[in-house]
């Protein structure tokens, strides 16, 4: 079955958009000194976007949530090969908001590198079963 023009375009404008917050999370991750709490939160958004690119990509409604788990669920329910990618993305849920405000703990950089390797592992793994959204 062809694939309706409509849900494709909205999927890889998804994905472009996670693109642009795997890039920043990169590049604040290298600034002078390391601005690792924004990173996470670049990590946390290029998953939650890779992931709703999926759902809207196979039609699948969702919540305007930031919650990996809920969304990792949905997308796992589409491909159970998916179901270890998301469970790893869960624990970045908390930097859609924590360490974003003032008097909040820092995120250290080891652990800022890390989500975005799991941010990037997810963006490959939905890349991975529809190449159709390849930009």
């Amino acid at each position: 079955m062809p694939a309706d023009p409509a849900r494709l375009d909205a999927a890889k404008g998804w994905l472009n958009k996670a693109v642009e917050d795997l890039r920043a999370g990169s590049h604040l991750l290298v600034a002078e000194p390391p601005l690792s709490g924004p990173a996470a939160f670049h990590a946390q958004q290029a998953a939650e976007k890779s992931m709703k690119a999926l759902l809207t990509w196979r039609d699948v409604p969702f919540r305007k949530v930031h919650d990996l788990g809920e969304l990792g669920r949905q997308c796992a329910a589409i491909d159970p090969t998916l179901e270890a990618v998301c469970r790893r993305a869960e624990g970045l849920t908390v930097f859609a908001w924590a360490f974003r405000y003032p008097g909040e703990v820092e995120v250290p950089l080891d652990e800022a590198e890390d989500a975005l390797a799991i941010a990037r592992d997810v963006y490959d793994a939905v890349l991975a079963l529809v190449p159709a959204l390849e930009s």
